[in-house]
């Protein structure tokens, strides 16, 4: 299990970049706009240097969404390979089922 201080920071930082998004793409498209002077150009990058650094979404890290695991995440599932195959093993997920030879 994870710190619960990993898991909480992890979601105010899933807050917070879901609310910043839209703001921090429009200072980028006026930034990759090269028709767009210079200076105004300069200005949205100092603009977005100012934004909180938790906004941006690759600061985000995927978690398993039982434990808090940070490594082995299964984007299908949400989970940790740990947590996965625990719920397989006892059929609790539909349509996967662990394989035995």
């Amino acid at each position: 299990m994870a710190k619960k201080s990993a898991v909480e920071k992890n979601k105010r930082r899933k807050v917070t970049s879901a609310r910043a998004a839209a703001k921090r793409a429009d200072l980028k498209a006026v930034i990759y706009d090269k028709e767009r002077p210079a200076d105004e150009r300069f200005e949205a990058v100092l603009r977005l240097a100012s934004l909180p650094r938790d906004g941006s979404k690759t600061r985000v890290r995927n978690r398993c969404n039982l434990t808090g695991r940070p490594r082995a995440y299964y984007r299908k599932f949400g989970m940790s390979r740990l947590a996965l195959r625990e719920l397989a093993s006892t059929g609790q997920i539909p349509g996967v089922t662990k394989a035995s030879w």
